[in-house]
């Protein structure tokens, strides 16, 4: 099965970004994709550099205008796609969210991304309520995409449920990047710590890996730190581990990659992790800490 990761680069305002947005799906329809993937929150800026109460105004209920925007192009291009949004969901309520459009436009899924940061430049913690669907794969005409958001990459519990629920491969959308302060060895292990963490996903779940992420400089709006350089990356491997394509670092970019679905079954036979886990030895994993 052939799959696109839009690699995106913000492009100045929503309309902007959701013209790129079109334009890419097309481009990737037209090559052969039957599954593209979208950056986080890749309407506009990553506007969770600062906490401001002026940048709620960016949210939007599902469905909404730009929900019905990616229902366009999955309809049009035949192809399912995974989205991300600042979801509305009440007054005072706000979810960071992905959604999956089946290739007729249909909405069949959502999910609310479960972990929030609060670190220096990326204050989702003000903005964003922790997700509250769980762990449930969406069943589409591509397989059961198991969706996860960002922050979600760094906990092995969150791809690991996924798979005992039956996803198929998991897939992140992404904001992620450099201080551009930081020096170029602390960059470079940032940048490989985040590959090989979900690399070990796939391993030790034998599902592929979608991770796709933004790029390029953004600006802190409020002129405290020195912005955001997004890394880029993007990459998918198999169940393996092994890579099946990488992106750059610096340019927006279309990343193609041919998945296998049966090969999951194949690893599995030959590396049988969730035979012989020891679901009776695990009680720790509910305590936050063990003293």
């Amino acid at each position: 099965m052939r799959i696109a990761l839009i690699q995106h680069r913000h492009a100045g305002d929503t309309a902007q970004n959701l013209a790129a947005t079109a334009n890419a799906v097309a481009r990737a329809a037209a090559d052969g994709a039957h599954l593209v993937v979208l950056a986080e929150l890749h309407s506009g800026p990553y506007f969770c550099q600062v906490e401001a109460p002026a940048e709620f105004d960016r949210a939007e209920t599902i469905p909404g205008p730009t929900s019905e925007a990616l229902a366009r192009m999955a309809r049009e291009h035949r192809v399912v796609l995974v989205g991300s949004l600042f979801e509305r969901r009440a007054p005072g309520l706000f979810h960071n969210t992905a959604v999956v459009f089946e290739n007729d436009g249909t909405q069949v899924g959502t999910y609310r991304k479960m972990h929030i940061p609060d670190d220096p430049g990326y204050y989702e913690k003000y903005y964003f309520t922790p997700g509250d669907l769980g762990f449930q794969p969406i069943q589409t005409s591509v397989g059961r995409l198991g969706v996860l958001v960002c922050w979600d990459q760094w906990y092995p519990e969150a791809a690991r449920l996924m798979a005992l629920a039956g996803a198929e491969m998991l897939i992140y959308p992404t904001a992620i990047g450099w201080d551009p302060g930081d020096p170029d060895e602390e960059q470079a292990r940032q940048r490989d710590a985040w590959i090989t963490v979900q690399r070990g996903h796939a391993v030790a779940n034998n599902l592929p890996v979608l991770a796709c992420n933004r790029v390029g400089f953004e600006a802190d709006p409020s002129g405290v730190s020195a912005g955001a350089q997004f890394w880029g990356s993007s990459f998918v491997t198999g169940p393996q581990g092994e890579f099946l394509a990488q992106a750059g670092t610096k340019e927006a970019e279309i990343l193609y990659a041919e998945v296998e679905p049966g090969r999951t079954e194949q690893v599995r036979r030959q590396w049988p992790f969730l035979r012989d886990r020891r679901i009776d030895a695990y009680d720790g994993l509910l305590r936050r800490f063990i003293d």
